[in-house]
């Protein structure tokens, strides 16, 4: 049994915390989220004051090797997103 919070249980709990339906919720939190990866996707960070910022950085190309047979094999650039947690955050973890 897993200790995930998943996004039906971010729901739930975002519901119940705010006082509204779970339907009206999830219509929020998929917004957000929409958002969100819009605004990465365009490039943008994006910050959400006492929580953190999400970025896109660069992965450069580099060589790696296949583990079941060792050949040597290219893995190409990517764009890769990043998130660096805000002060609150960091303080709610470590109380």
């Amino acid at each position: 049994m897993s200790n995930n919070l998943t996004k039906a249980g971010l729901v739930a709990a975002a519901a119940e915390e705010a006082g509204t339906t779970k339907a009206t919720t999830e219509k929020v939190i998929n917004a957000v989220l929409n958002a969100i990866q819009g605004g990465l996707a365009a490039g943008n960070p994006v910050t959400l004051v006492g929580f953190g910022t999400f970025s896109v950085g660069q992965r450069q190309a580099r060589k790696g090797r296949n583990p079941q047979t060792g050949q040597e094999i290219k893995i190409p650039a990517a764009k890769v997103v990043k998130f660096k947690p805000g002060k609150a955050l960091k303080e709610s973890v470590n109380k």
